[in-house]
């Protein structure tokens, strides 16, 4: 004969003498002192860590006061924890001889992650173009994969039937068009994007050298070199003409990079060491110019009376 007792499940001792609010408590976000070696960079975390001066001085208010605003971290599966947010942040508490840095822990997907490692770096004062084209680029990667998923609720995609170009860029307080601008620089080799980054080489002309083949941008470097120049916007663009026609060669690569561009033509240049020679050696280049620019302008009075005779 079959029991008709019903199995009943024991609440543990702790779920006995806890309270409501403790059991809420534990599933708020804490802020851990996670030491700096548990702690490993984002994959492909497009923002360059360097040791600058506004990094060292990053690292003596660390030394002095501490990290004051927590690192956000993920579990990682290969152990320790996966910096989201915070890596200058890690890398200053390093320099500054930290041992831990405060992290909140927070379970998320590849896509949440990227949206918020983004995010929280675009606040940033200056960003290399390099760096906000790869955020742009992996932050409308994760908006669209977000928007493919049915199991994912988020108030980034779909509340206004936006488009995920229109909310990378209402978010970051560009163009639609200055976002997509800026993600095709990342289809520049990394010698020519170095550039655009050391200011080298100008925003437009580098949007129009990225639809050159990468074997294009590879040769353009050798017709840079040998001519000692760099595309200006209206040599980028035939550059792109003829790459789009199958005509660029490296030939007529460098007869275009050693034209003289209007810029040259209309531009005169002295050395200090010519200049030197017509003034006392305690001028300065301040003093030689004003003084330069003052018979100049006697000169042009002298011209004018002249003429009016």
């Amino acid at each position: 004969m079959k029991s008709s007792a019903k199995k009943v499940e024991l609440a543990s001792v702790d779920d006995l003498f806890s309270t409501e609010e403790s059991r809420a408590d534990a599933h708020r976000e804490k802020v851990l002192e996670i030491p700096l070696s548990e702690l490993h960079p984002f994959k492909d975390h497009p923002f360059k860590v360097k040791d600058d001066e506004a990094m060292m001085e990053t690292a003596d208010s660390i030394r002095q006061y501490g990290v004051l605003v927590p690192a956000i971290a993920r579990p990682d599966p290969n152990g320790g924890y996966e910096l989201v947010a915070g890596h200058r942040r890690h890398r200053a508490s390093e320099l500054a001889g930290k041992d831990t840095m405060p992290v909140i822990v927070r379970d998320l997907d590849d896509d949440q992650a990227t949206i918020i490692m983004v995010d929280s770096n675009l606040q940033r004062e200056s960003l290399l173009p390099s760096e906000r084209a790869f955020a742009y680029k992996m932050k409308l990667e994760a908006i669209k994969h977000q928007g493919e998923r049915s199991d994912l609720t988020s108030r980034q995609v779909g509340e206004k039937s936006q488009t995920s170009i229109s909310l990378v860029a209402d978010q970051a307080g560009e163009s639609q068009r200055q976002v997509q601008r800026y993600i095709r620089l990342t289809e520049l080799i990394p010698e020519l994007l170095d550039m655009v980054d050391e200011k080298r080489i100008a925003f437009n002309p580098a949007y129009e050298l990225s639809f050159l083949k990468k074997e294009e941008q590879v040769d353009l470097l050798d017709a840079m070199d040998s001519e000692q120049a760099t595309p200006s916007l209206s040599q980028a663009k035939r550059l792109k003409k003829y790459s789009q026609e199958g005509h660029l060669t490296l030939d007529m690569m460098r007869v275009i990079m050693g034209e003289e561009k209007k810029s040259d033509l209309d531009k005169i240049t002295f050395t200090s060491d010519t200049l030197r020679k017509y003034f006392p050696r305690s001028y300065t280049p301040q003093r030689m110019q004003e003084t330069i620019i003052k018979l100049l302008e006697q000169w042009q009075r002298k011209r004018q009376q002249q003429h009016d005779r």
